[in-house]
């Protein structure tokens, strides 16, 4: 029963690695300094060059693969018995292996510029830079702009953030995978709900307004020196404080101590814009009325701090805009009362079987 109910719960906060325990707290500031080492200093670069690699970033994303590789096999061995769980992370480790890893380094070996097709705006912030953007290839330019401003939209209006959020987003992926023995530890209180709605925006609009101010000191800083300072400064500070300060040391170090998702679930502007269009497209979390018998499994394994069980009880299909998806909702009910449901609001509101 380790896998559901309630003997996996309890499992899970004896542990003394995914319960804030001492060490959990160890971890964490490993990562915190692996992390400081890798955005600040050159200490891996050596060890890259010996490996025959090109850069540190190269022999990080090969640690990133592996590490995804190891945690998805532990996800499997506990989660596995779910379809939607096997294909999930099997899309997720084929994602970061192919498409962010081994293709990009092809590309770097071969002289050709270095692309992440798993990667978009406004998450990959870069690509739309007009500096950048004007050296890609026709065709990656192309693929860009369609893919960020066509696909993204389409894509989540019909099946939600699930499809980008919890199957190719590589920061997402770690979450599911590497992440998951601390899933539990996201906070579900409205205070954390409130604060989260502020700075997941926020970082949305910062990412918007970079942007467009980079842009604009391509196209006049040779003639304005004043605002190609501020314009340089600006995308200096993004990069810092967004790239390297949230999205990696932030966003991963703190995973034994506030759950896997805290940068997807305050700060990423990719998720940001998903959610807003998760909002107004079909994606449901689906409830079978008078069925839930308040146990707490789904709210306690949600890494995006929603309380299910909340909803479940008032017998209220819902739509989150922080959901991503990944189902564990529904896969740890012992009753299938929950499912993910694509096909709008009436029929999320009927009786439905659970997504097994």
């Amino acid at each position: 029963m380790q896998l559901q109910a309630q003997e996996g719960l309890l499992f899970t906060y004896r542990s003394g690695l995914s319960s804030r325990g001492l060490l959990a707290w160890v971890v964490a500031l490993g990562l915190t300094a692996f992390y400081l080492a890798l955005y600040f200093t050159e200490i891996f670069t050596p060890l890259a060059l010996a490996l025959g690699l090109p850069s540190k970033w190269t022999l990080y994303g090969a640690l990133y693969t592996l590490v995804m590789i190891g945690g998805g096999a532990r996800y499997l061995s506990k989660h596995g018995s779910s379809r939607y769980n096997r294909v999930r992370i099997g899309v997720n480790v084929a994602v970061q292996a192919v498409l962010a890893f081994s293709l990009p380094f092809a590309q770097s070996k071969l002289g050709a510029h270095e692309f992440y097709f798993s990667y978009l705006w406004p998450l990959k912030i870069e690509y739309l830079y007009p500096a950048t953007f004007v050296e890609l290839p026709i065709y990656l330019g192309i693929y860009s702009v369609v893919a960020s401003f066509v696909a993204v939209p389409i894509l989540t209006l019909r099946y939600g953030k699930r499809w980008y959020c919890s199957w190719v987003c590589g920061c997402g992926a770690l979450a599911n995978t590497f992440g998951d023995p601390w899933r539990h530890l996201s906070s579900k209180s409205e205070r954390a709900w409130t604060v989260e709605k502020i700075t997941v925006h926020s970082t949305l609009a910062l990412a918007l307004i970079t942007t467009v101010i980079v842009a604009a000191n391509w196209a006049f800083g040779a003639t304005h020196p004043d605002f190609a300072a501020f314009g340089f400064e600006v995308q200096r500070f993004y990069g810092f404080f967004v790239g390297a300060i949230l999205s990696g040391i932030v966003g991963v170090a703190v995973y034994p101590i506030l759950g896997p998702r805290v940068w997807c679930r305050y700060f990423c502007p990719m998720a940001a814009l998903l959610g807003l269009l998760q909002k107004l497209g079909r994606f449901r979390v689906a409830v079978k009325p008078d069925m839930c018998i308040a146990c707490g499994n789904c709210s306690t394994y949600c890494e995006m701090g929603i309380d299910v069980r909340a909803y479940a009880m008032r017998n209220q299909s819902f739509t989150r805009a922080s959901c991503v998806g990944c189902g564990m909702c529904s896969h740890v009910c012992p009753r299938g009362v929950l499912r993910l449901d694509t096909k709008g609001a009436a029929h999320a509101r009927l009786p439905v079987l659970p997504s097994r």
